[in-house]
């Protein structure tokens, strides 16, 4: 009681708002009621420890207050785990004037401080992306037929150097089936492109040789073929 009256008086004789608990539960009642600019805590109380109690504001969030931390038979472990909790500063008892005012005064700057600090911008939220569709030049002389729309399926549309080719990849197939079919459709489009090299091919699909005549069996696509509607 004594140095809490003592500490009223002075920190009172310097202008500050002085708001006093005795134990943990008054502690939590006054924190609740307002956050203070600043918190004088001692870690010896009759009900908790002021370093349990520091925990307790840290995990609810209502450490939004520099707390400096005050004992007198306190040990080196015991500062150096409150200042990793939160604490702003550790004062031995009995406090000399001069540090006790020194102390208040750099926590009270430090409050200003982060009150000041502008919050973090918000993140910009990204707009979805934009699909647009690419008109493929064609020449007077020429028009390319419609393609008809397909019955429970996706139209592809495989457009590259000037041409466009539709394959209708229906959505009713197993996905096995469905792969399958777009892969053929992805090699037959390569391979007419390059004339039915496999060379070309294998670069443009990033595929070995060896693998790309294996997928070809598989799919049962004709390079040789492709290669001469190609050309």
């Amino acid at each position: 009681m004594g140095i809490r009256e003592l500490l009223s008086e002075i920190l009172g004789d310097e202008g500050h708002a002085i708001t006093l608990a005795e134990n943990a539960q008054q502690a939590r009642e006054a924190r609740a009621a307002g956050a203070p600019d600043l918190v004088l805590l001692d870690i010896w109380m009759p009900d908790t420890d002021g370093v349990t109690l520091l925990k307790e504001w840290q995990r609810d969030g209502l450490l939004t207050m520099p707390v400096i931390m005050m004992s007198g038979h306190a040990t080196i472990d015991t500062a150096v785990e409150a200042t990793r909790i939160g604490a702003l500063n550790f004062l031995e008892k009995p406090i000399a004037l001069q540090k006790l005012l020194k102390a208040v005064q750099q926590g009270l700057t430090r409050a200003q401080e982060v009150a000041r600090a502008p919050s973090p911008p918000p993140r910009p939220v990204m707009p979805p992306p934009v699909v647009e569709a690419m008109p493929v030049a064609s020449s007077p002389m020429y028009a390319p037929p419609p393609m008809p729309a397909p019955m429970n399926g996706a139209r592809v549309g495989v457009v590259g150097h000037g041409e466009t080719q539709g394959y209708t990849l229906s959505f009713d197939l197993p996905l096995r089936e469905a792969r399958d079919a777009f892969e053929r459709m992805y090699f037959e489009h390569h391979l007419g492109r390059e004339g039915g090299s496999m060379t070309r091919v294998a670069e443009k699909t990033g595929l070995e040789r060896t693998h790309l005549y294996r997928k070809l069996k598989q799919l049962g696509v004709e390079p040789g073929k492709l290669g001469k509607r190609g050309g």
